[in-house]
C-alpha cells in the first residue's frame, strides 16, 4: 500500500501500476486490394491498364509512345486484355494480333520438264509479235534467242551449224545446214512452235524422213533423219506437240536429230533461236 496526501488528508491507494510502455509505431497502413495492386504495377502498367479498360485502341497506344510516356505499347483494337501477375501474360497481352497471310499467283506457270526452262504464258504470241514487228531476216540474234521451243527433251549438241568436215565423205569445207542433236532412235521430237505442216515425207537430198513446219512471217523449222512421223501436210500443230520420232534415215551415220531453222527460205543457225 502507498500513502498519498490530498489537501492535508491521507488516503490509501492500491499497488502502483506498472509503467506504461508506448505501443510500437508501425509505418504500415492498411491498404485496399486495388490500391496495393496499383502500387505494385507501377506507372507504366497503370497506363496500359487504363488504355485496355477504357477501350482505347491502337492509336492511343501509339500516341502514348510518341509522348514518351510509354516505350513500347500495342493495345489490340478489340478484346482488351488486362495485365495479370502470371508469368508470360504481359508479352501475351501486348503481342500484336496475327496478320493474315498474303499470297499472289504467278502470271505464268514455269515448266521444268525440258532442259530449257520455258513458260506456259504465251510464247507463240511473243514469237508472232517479234515476227510481225520486223521481217524474220532482220531479227537480231539477241531478239530471237529463246523464241523457239526445244525440239527434244534434252539437247546435246553433236555437230554444229556451218562449215565442217563431212562425217559421210570426210571432205573438208562441207556446209552443214542445221544443228545436230544426239538422241537415241525413237526419241520424241517436238514442234518448236505452233504452225502448219507443209511437208511430211521422204527427203531425196539426204534428210531421210523429214517434217517441215511453217510458223508464218517467213519462219520455218525442219526435222530430219526421223524414224517415223505422226503428222501430215496441212495439219495444224501446237508448240510442244510430238510430231515424230528420231532416227537415222537418209544420209546419217547414227541416231540423231538434224534440226534446221529457215528464214525466208535461207537456213540460219538454230542455236540463235533456242
Amino acid at each position: 500500500m502507498t500513502m498519498q496526501h490530498a489537501r492535508g488528508r491521507r488516503r490509501a491507494t492500491g499497488p502502483a501500476s506498472e509503467p506504461r510502455v508506448p505501443e510500437a509505431f508501425s509505418s504500415d497502413r492498411p491498404r485496399d486490394a486495388q490500391r496495393e495492386a496499383r502500387r505494385r504495377r507501377g506507372p507504366f502498367r497503370q497506363v496500359t491498364d487504363f488504355a485496355a479498360a477504357s477501350g482505347v485502341g491502337q492509336k492511343a497506344g501509339v500516341a502514348l509512345a510518341a509522348t514518351g510516356l510509354l516505350l513500347t505499347v500495342t493495345v489490340p483494337a478489340t478484346s482488351p486484355v488486362m495485365a495479370t501477375g502470371e508469368q508470360g501474360s504481359t508479352s501475351a497481352a501486348f503481342a500484336s494480333p496475327a496478320q493474315p497471310e498474303v499470297s499472289a499467283e504467278a502470271a505464268a506457270k514455269v515448266d521444268f520438264s525440258r532442259t530449257s526452262v520455258s513458260t506456259q504464258g504465251d510464247p507463240d504470241g511473243k514469237l508472232k509479235q517479234l515476227l510481225s514487228a520486223q521481217s524474220a531476216g532482220s531479227i537480231s540474234r539477241e531478239a530471237s534467242a529463246g523464241s523457239l521451243g526445244s525440239p527434244l527433251e534434252t539437247l546435246v549438241k553433236s555437230s554444229p551449224f556451218g562449215y565442217r568436215v563431212s562425217p559421210i565423205t570426210g571432205g573438208v569445207g562441207e556446209f552443214h545446214r542445221g544443228q545436230d542433236f544426239a538422241a537415241q532412235c525413237g526419241t520424241s521430237v517436238f514442234a518448236a512452235a505452233s504452225g502448219t505442216v507443209t511437208f511430211a515425207g521422204w527427203h531425196p537430198y539426204g534428210g531421210g524422213n523429214r517434217v517441215v513446219i511453217d510458223h508464218g512471217n517467213g519462219l520455218e523449222t525442219t526435222y530430219n533423219h526421223l524414224s517415223s512421223f505422226s503428222v501430215q501436210v496441212g495439219q495444224k500443230v501446237t508448240r510442244g506437240d510430238v510430231v515424230a520420232l528420231s532416227g537415222t534415215t537418209g544420209a546419217s551415220t547414227g541416231c540423231h536429230l538434224h534440226f534446221e531453222v529457215m528464214v525466208n527460205g535461207e537456213v540460219v543457225d538454230p542455236t540463235g533461236w533456242l
